[in-house]
Formats: structure tokens, C-alpha cells, sequence
């Protein structure tokens, strides 16, 4: 008796935990640090620990397998072979290319059932200019329920693709959906580099959470100075699309966490994305040195270090 009640009190001490993590290419690694240490921290594969996972771009790609059952270190392992066979091309085409074919030997054929915990993956509808975002529960549906399908009934590798498709250094990317159509998709940044909000509407509006009973872990790339480019870089980098692509996305992960604030001010977040303005640790979303990468990773762990009183507090582990 005494051990259900001890239970019954710790099932309603635990928040909803949701866990945001944002886009910012080969700089996801840093993310992973953070995560590497949450983990250890929570004693569980994250998908136990966090009932609703967002990510945008790079951070949706560590959201798939993460609600996969993937450990961190399996994912940074991945991280360190997958991010130089891509980023390593000089042309838009090569990198889509080579997303596309590690994106399907990663996922092989699985849909949005495979996962193990709920899960937004932030795209960007081209043609109709809006946000279009692949979840696996009909729970999340704002609205239309009676059609909602999986992942708009993609493949995990179709969705993380189009999630990723950081135009103009990647192509943009055309999905065959079962109920919306076959849309034109790029990165989820346009839209939401920071998927916090997104995440937050799911949890309050269509799963209902009270603010009280939510906590957030909300976790960027860093912020680092441009790094020294090659001749061939520093050409294409004139034209604006190139030049401005990452303060765009820069200024939208920090958009969304001021809007957070406004929003949500009840809701108990804990933001993780710190600047590292140091020469050494100059890098950007095509970083494809492994040493580079290395760094970073550990600035993402050192960055846990200094949040995670807090971090526990929020989440309760």
C-alpha cells in the first residue's frame, strides 16, 4: 500500500515533458551534447523521458531517433560518419543527394508507427508559404481529425529530408502525402528554426495540458562566429541567398523563444543554446570537420553543466 501510494505520488509530481530542439545543420552536434548529458542525468533512453519531442531540421533528424529508442551515443555516432559524407559536397544537388540516400539507409522504409513517444518534425510548405508539420498522433491534430494521417502518411525518411532541405544549399524536395497533396518542401527554419511554440501548441491546445502540468527543455546549436571560407565559399557566399540563409535562421530561433516567453509565461522552460564567440570554435550549418564537430560537442556538454540545476528542477529528474 505504501508503495502504491509512493507511486500514485511520483506519477503526479512528473510534468508532460517536452523537449524542442532546433535546426542549424552540422552544429546539431552541439545539441547532442546537451543530450548526451540529460540523459545520464534522467538514467533512461530519452524517449522514456520526454512525452512529446519537436524538432526542426538537424534537430529533426535527432528527434526520429530519438523517438526510435536510439541512445545518444548511437546518435553521435551516426552524427560523426553522416555530417562529413554530406556536407563535404560543394553543390546543392550532391548534399540532397547524399542526405537522401543516408536518410534511407538510416530509416530504411519505417513510418510515423515506429515511434516510440509523440513527435512534430517542422517543415515548410513551399508552394502555399506556410508551415507543414509531419506528427504521428491524431491527438495532435488541430482540427480534422477525421482525415488526419501519420505523417501525412510519409516515410520518416521523406520527412526528415524535407525538414532538412535548407535552401539554397540543399534542393527542395517533393513528398506524395495520402491526404495533402504532393507538396514542395524545404528546411522547417523558414519557419520555426526554434519548434518551442509549435510544441507548446500541440501540448496545450490539442493535448490539453494545463500550462501548470507542462515543463520544456528547449535546445539550440550555439551561436559561433563565421568561420574562414575557401575561395569557392567565399564567392558563392556573395550572393544573398548563401549570405544570409544562417542570420535568418538565427533570428527565428530567437524570435520564437521571445514569443515563448510572452505566450507561455507560466510554462517552466529551460533554454540551452550559448555563444562561443572564441576563433577557435568559428564554424557554420556546413561544418564538415570532424575535429571541428568534435569541439562543439563538448561546448554542448559544457553548456548542460550550467543549466543543470535547473534542468533537473524544470523536468524533474
Amino acid at each position: 500500500m505504501i508503495g502504491d501510494n509512493k507511486a500514485q505520488l511520483n506519477e503526479v509530481a512528473k510534468p508532460f515533458r517536452v523537449l524542442s530542439l532546433d535546426g542549424g545543420g552540422s552544429k546539431g552536434v552541439y545539441t547532442l551534447g546537451v543530450l548526451k548529458e540529460v540523459e545520464a542525468a534522467a538514467n533512461a533512453p530519452l524517449c522514456e523521458v520526454f512525452d512529446l519531442i519537436f524538432g526542426t531540421s538537424t534537430g529533426s533528424i535527432i528527434t526520429a531517433l530519438i523517438a526510435l529508442g536510439y541512445r545518444i551515443e548511437e546518435i553521435e555516432n551516426l552524427y560523426f560518419t553522416l555530417i562529413p559524407k554530406i556536407m563535404r559536397h560543394r553543390f546543392s544537388r550532391e548534399r540532397t543527394k547524399a542526405l537522401k540516400a543516408e536518410a534511407d539507409k538510416l530509416f530504411v522504409d519505417q513510418d510515423f508507427s515506429a515511434f516510440k513517444t509523440l513527435v512534430g518534425i517542422v517543415c515548410t510548405n513551399y508552394d502555399f508559404e506556410r508551415p507543414m508539420v509531419f506528427k504521428n498522433s491524431v491527438q495532435q491534430s488541430h482540427g480534422r481529425a477525421a482525415t488526419f494521417k501519420p505523417g501525412f502518411g510519409c516515410t520518416i525518411a521523406e520527412a526528415v529530408v524535407a525538414s532538412c532541405a535548407a535552401y539554397p544549399f540543399f534542393e527542395k524536395v517533393k513528398v506524395k502525402t495520402e491526404n495533402q497533396g504532393e507538396p514542395l518542401l524545404m528546411d522547417g527554419g523558414y519557419v520555426a528554426n526554434n519548434p518551442t511554440l509549435f510544441a507548446l501548441a500541440d501540448t496545450y491546445h490539442a493535448l490539453n495540458k494545463d500550462t501548470s502540468e507542462i515543463a520544456v527543455l528547449s535546445v539550440g546549436v550555439g551561436s559561433y562566429n563565421e568561420p574562414k571560407r575557401s575561395i569557392f565559399h567565399q564567392i558563392i557566399f556573395r550572393f544573398w541567398p548563401f549570405r544570409h540563409i544562417a542570420k535568418m535562421f538565427n533570428i527565428s530561433s530567437g524570435t520564437i523563444d521571445q514569443l515563448r516567453i510572452v505566450l507561455f509565461p507560466q510554462v517552466p522552460c529551460v533554454r540551452v543554446s550559448e555563444s562561443y564567440p572564441q576563433p577557435e570554435y568559428a564554424t557554420d550549418l556546413l561544418e564538415d570537420d570532424v575535429q571541428k564537430l568534435r569541439k562543439l560537442h563538448s561546448l554542448g556538454r559544457e553548456s548542460f553543466a550550467k543549466y543543470e540545476r535547473e534542468i533537473r528542477a524544470t523536468l524533474k529528474i
